[in-house]
């Protein structure tokens, strides 16, 4: 079985909508672009060795449409990998699937994702969060990475909201800062839920 892997960018308020630009996903939001002056070399490095080793994409249908129109007339790495792997769209209608190696899941979500977990060795989601919020809830995806940049929007749709249910994270490697403070943080599933406890007890 291979792994599900999640790469997110959010706002210090956890607000993951339209980090690339304005027309990602507008729906009255304001701020649709706000990655773009906090993008640094260290950033990129990052980004760039999280796909290793991808090879198949998971893609929601607003972010399926966004690459479909952009990378089959780029060049470089990015564009070749991607060019060249399947690409798995969850929609509930028929979109346009001309991007060559694309196909949609089936109305059975989490089972379509099962099914592909079991024909590839690393499915690599890229933002959709109504998707992600729905890998969260089946708990179907195996690592979590979350580029925090420190800026705080108070609008826009949450990475958490709506789809998460009581999850223990393993954080698979030390947090990493870049020069413009965006905190790069690794995460991997891990078993059971959060449990609680009194401050009493640890006490001294």
């Amino acid at each position: 079985m291979g792994i599900i892997q999640i790469e997110l960018f959010s706002t210090l308020d956890l607000v993951g909508q339209s980090p690339g630009g304005p027309d990602e996903d507008p729906d009255g939001f304001t701020f649709g672009g706000w990655q773009a002056p906090l993008l640094n070399e260290i950033t990129g490095a990052q980004v760039a060795a999280a796909y290793e080793g991808t090879d198949a994409l998971l893609l929601g249908r607003r972010t399926y449409d966004i690459f479909a129109a952009y990378w089959p007339h780029q060049d470089g790495e990015f564009a070749d990998l991607f060019n060249a792997i399947p690409k798995y769209v969850a929609s509930r209608s028929a979109p346009d699937l001309s991007w060559a190696g694309s196909s949609r899941l089936g109305d059975d979500l989490p089972g379509s994702v099962r099914e592909i977990r079991d024909r590839h060795e690393h499915i690599t989601v890229v933002g959709s969060l109504n998707l992600v919020q729905t890998l969260l809830r089946e708990r179907l995806f195996d690592r979590l990475d979350l580029w925090i940049h420190p800026i705080v929007l108070g609008e826009g749709k949450k990475i958490f909201a709506g789809g998460a249910v009581p999850t223990n994270l393993t954080l698979l490697e030390p947090p990493s800062a870049g020069p413009k403070g965006t905190v790069y943080l690794k995460y991997g599933l891990a078993d059971g839920t959060p449990q609680t406890g009194d401050m009493t007890d640890s006490a001294g």
